[in-house]
């Protein structure tokens, strides 16, 4: 591992051992120092590549959003058909739930920024304005804001719900939203 300014990864570390931190004790246990040595860095470089803790955690969380943004592309990308594309987002849906707890963590404690702090909300409209626009490859712009809604309610219920509900629940949701009025 290169070391000093020829650390061209150096920047990438501290972001993703942000998201880590996160996912573990929560935006309010991180630190520049927990951060620093967890990417294995010299403190300083934490303001060498960041104005502040707020710099630090927005661009984690905009890596994490894109990230996110990625996994709905992945999914929707391939459907050519109404029908292929109410089942990306079925398995959108159970991708997305069925992911690390890590992952549900951090976008609830995104959630969480982003009802305090304008920065995070800005954020999370950006994300969600993207996500739709993937949607609305597939679906009019009204039924693509209600499966972005339904995706991240249901994420949200099968992620935390002892019993989720299966790919048939889902399915059906699905194409209840989708259907033509």
């Amino acid at each position: 591992m290169a070391t000093g300014h020829t650390d061209p990864h150096r920047r990438e570390r501290i972001l993703a051992a942000a998201l880590d931190l996160i996912a573990e004790e929560g935006v309010a246990g991180v630190s520049h120092r927990k951060i620093a040595a967890r990417a294995r860095v010299p403190l300083g470089s934490m303001t060498y590549h960041f104005t502040g803790i707020d710099d630090l955690l927005l661009q984690a969380f905009t890596g994490y959003a894109d990230h996110v943004v990625a996994v709905f592309e992945q999914h929707l990308g391939g459907a050519t058909t109404a029908d292929e594309a109410r089942e990306a987002v079925t398995d959108l849906i159970h991708t997305l739930s069925e992911n690390p707890r890590r992952d549900l963590i951090l976008t609830q404690e995104l959630y969480t920024l982003a009802a305090r702090h304008e920065p995070y909300r800005a954020l999370c409209a950006r994300w969600m304005r993207r996500s739709r626009a993937l949607l609305e490859h597939h679906f009019p712009p009204p039924t693509a804001r209600r499966l972005d809604a339904l995706i991240e309610g249901l994420t949200l219920h099968r992620a935390l719900d002892d019993t989720p509900s299966d790919r048939a629940l889902t399915r059906e949701a699905v194409a209840r939203i989708t259907a033509a009025p």
